[in-house]
Order: C-alpha cells, then sequence, then structure tokens
C-alpha cells in the first residue's frame, strides 16, 4: 500500500542514496575519469580553427573552470542524477516488493546499469571531447527507445509468467541493436584511439560502481 508515510519513507531513502552514490561517483570520476577528459579536451581545443584576427564570433557557451569549480559543479550533477534514478529504482521496488536486504538491492542496481549505460553505450559508446557524432536529436531517441526496450525487457524476462511474454522481452532487448544507433557519415575524432578507450573503460567502471551502490544503499535504506 501507498500512502503518505510510505512516500516519505521512500524520499527520504532516495536522497540518502543519491547523496553518497554522487559523491562516490564524484570521487572515482576524479581518479580515472577527468584525467582522459582533460586530456582529450587538449587535443580538441588543438583541432580548433582559430579565426582570424580582427575576425568577429560569437562566445563559446559558458563552462566551469577546470578545478574545484568543475569539480563543484559535477558533484552537485551526480547527486542530483543519483537521488532521480534512485526515486525511480525504489519506486519499481515498491512495485514488487520492498528489498529484505542490500544484496536484493545489487540486483537492482545491475538491472539499471544494464538498462540505462550498458545498452545504451552498446550503439552509443561514451565519447570524448573532440569526437564526430550524429545529428543530437536522433541519438537521443535512440537513447530512449533503447532504454525503454531493454527495461521492459528485462521486467519481462524476469518477472513475466508465460514464455511467450519472456520471448517478447528477449525480442525488446535486441530490437534497438538490429535497428542500430544513429552514427556520423564520417567517424573521426581529435583524441587518439588509446585515449578515447582508455575514456570508455573508466566510464564502463565508474557507471558500473555508481549503479551498484545506488542499489545496494537504496535496499538498505528502504529495506522492510
Amino acid at each position: 500500500m501507498f500512502n503518505l508515510t510510505t512516500f516519505r519513507e521512500l524520499v527520504t531513502a532516495a536522497l540518502w542514496t543519491g547523496l553518497l552514490a554522487g559523491l562516490l561517483l564524484t570521487a572515482i570520476q576524479q581518479i580515472q575519469v577527468i584525467p582522459a577528459l582533460l586530456k582529450a579536451e587538449v587535443y580538441e581545443q588543438n583541432a580548433t580553427v582559430v579565426p582570424d584576427a580582427g575576425t568577429s564570433h560569437e562566445h563559446s557557451a559558458w563552462q566551469p573552470e577546470n578545478g574545484w569549480e568543475r569539480t563543484f559543479f559535477t558533484t552537485v550533477a551526480n547527486i542530483s542524477l543519483g537521488v532521480g534514478f534512485a526515486l525511480l529504482m525504489g519506486a519499481i521496488m515498491h512495485l514488487r516488493t520492498r528489498p529484505d536486504n542490500w544484496r536484493i538491492g545489487l540486483l537492482w542496481g545491475l538491472a539499471g546499469y544494464l538498462t540505462f549505460f550498458v545498452a545504451p553505450s552498446l550503439g552509443l559508446p561514451p565519447e570524448v571531447p573532440g569526437t564526430e557524432a550524429a545529428n543530437l536529436e536522433d541519438r537521443q531517441t535512440w537513447w530512449l527507445i533503447t532504454v525503454l526496450d531493454t527495461g521492459f525487457g528485462l521486467w519481462l524476462l524476469a518477472f513475466a509468467k508465460t514464455r511467450t511474454n519472456q520471448f517478447f522481452g528477449a525480442v525488446l532487448l535486441a530490437a534497438p541493436h538490429l535497428i542500430g544507433a544513429p552514427q556520423p557519415e564520417v567517424p573521426s575524432s581529435a583524441a587518439p584511439a588509446e585515449l578515447a578507450h582508455s575514456f570508455i573503460t573508466a566510464t564502463v567502471f565508474a557507471n558500473a560502481v555508481f549503479w551498484l551502490a545506488l542499489g545496494g544503499l537504496m535496499a538498505r535504506f528502504y529495506k522492510k
């Protein structure tokens, strides 16, 4: 039964979960992801054509400076992301049953990792700055379709009682990848391939820890 007390418990659990998981993600990013990102930005800047003197041009969009400012805004974004995903995960947990322990939460975290990171990354892997990409709206549409198909497909595989529905779940998992993600006409990157691979590896690891922490912590704070 979902009532005001349950809602308050859900929100409180999500706030604590998002805070801790967001801080953990930031710490891992500072160690593994950000160094590769900063190196890639140097290659991107070197590849940018500098306008001739006297030529008018628009100012680039504001972005935080490297250092404490960038770390602060990254932390705020990670915590906000963590709270949002924790709320979603908690609501889905409630549809089934509240977890008995944090180990059950790890399975929910794994499902979230597969849904929101692994499946979309098979077609649209993490990109370093300076990478040529397909149209943004096309990528966003494919990402959303992939997340919805993967989430619903995993749900059917895990909880459906008939083989027909389970088969339908497997079809949903495969469908976005059979269609294929939008790709640029001429793939290119300003950064070396080794750096791009290093960035992808670091991002894969950081997101795995983030999602497992989300699941474990949410189950711990929202258990029966």
